[in-house]
């Protein structure tokens, strides 16, 4: 589990009621079953209605991806792969790479290198793993877009709520004494879906869009290492070319330091 994303959650949840303490307000206060009823299922209805049922089969996979730590490979990781490839294929010929394919664990990877060694022109494994690439951003795109609609929906059902809750509080004037209570009560509502819009729903979709540009680096670095080994590219300056993807600061172990002297 990826600790960092749940310690947010539980931050702007502490957040909400350390607040709520200053302010001397009762957290009975929160224990309104019509507002969380609005706020969650009307959220849940209208994500429903502007989700494709394809896209929304994958919600369970978007929330493991959230909380879950990534399983891409590290750039540096990448890189170094890359490298130590490139050193095999100028010794043994690119047809010797065919052994590690087996027991290449990402599949973008492994697809790209069985395209290499089947002598694939490397214009077409570069449109292949391009497409790819492209099917895998518009996949990450639909998935963040879930979290946005439900950020985007929960702040104005909040409001309906509060209109609501105010009918219902200014529909009986007859005790003065319990009006003050029913319009606090109404804006119970509105807390909660601003509350579920920014410091949820809106940062779970940023946190995938994050996630997504991650593996994006990392399918990017694969697909240009892939080709300038089809090109047979020297070593040195594919490790370089590849290096030029990523900050100075993030080129930690072997591949780094020796890109570094080669420079």
């Amino acid at each position: 589990m990826d600790i960092l994303a749940l310690v947010g959650a539980l931050i702007g949840v502490a957040a909400v009621l350390v607040a709520m303490f200053f302010k001397h307000v009762p957290f009975s206060a929160l224990l309104n079953p019509a507002a969380f009823f609005i706020i969650i299922v009307g959220t849940i209805g209208a994500v429903i209605i502007a989700t494709p049922a394809n896209e929304l089969k994958n919600i369970g996979k978007l929330f493991g991806i959230i909380f879950g730590k990534s399983r891409n490979m590290a750039p540096m990781e990448v890189i170094d792969k890359i490298v130590a490839l490139s050193e095999k294929a100028r010794k043994e010929g690119l047809l010797s790479l065919e052994g590690t394919i087996a027991d290449e664990s990402d599949a973008f990877f492994a697809r790209g290198l069985q395209l290499l060694v089947d002598g694939t022109n490397v214009n077409e494994i570069y449109e292949s793993l391009e497409m790819d690439i492209q099917a895998m951003q518009n996949r990450h795109a639909a998935g963040a877009q879930i979290f946005t609609q439900a950020g985007t929906y929960a702040p104005t059902l909040g409001v309906l709520g509060a209109v609501l809750g105010l009918i219902a509080a200014l529909g009986d004037l007859s005790d003065v004494n319990k009006l003050g209570a029913a319009i606090s009560a109404a804006f119970v509502a509105t807390l909660l879906g601003i509350f579920t819009g920014y410091v949820l729903w809106h940062p779970m979709a940023n946190r995938l869009k994050r996630k997504s540009k991650q593996e994006l680096l990392v399918r990017t670095l694969t697909m240009e290492g892939l080709i300038s080994l089809g090109k047979g590219t020297n070593t040195r300056k594919l490790r370089d070319d590849l290096l030029a993807f990523i900050p100075e600061s993030e080129r930690g172990g072997s591949a780094g330091k020796k890109g570094k002297k080669a420079k």
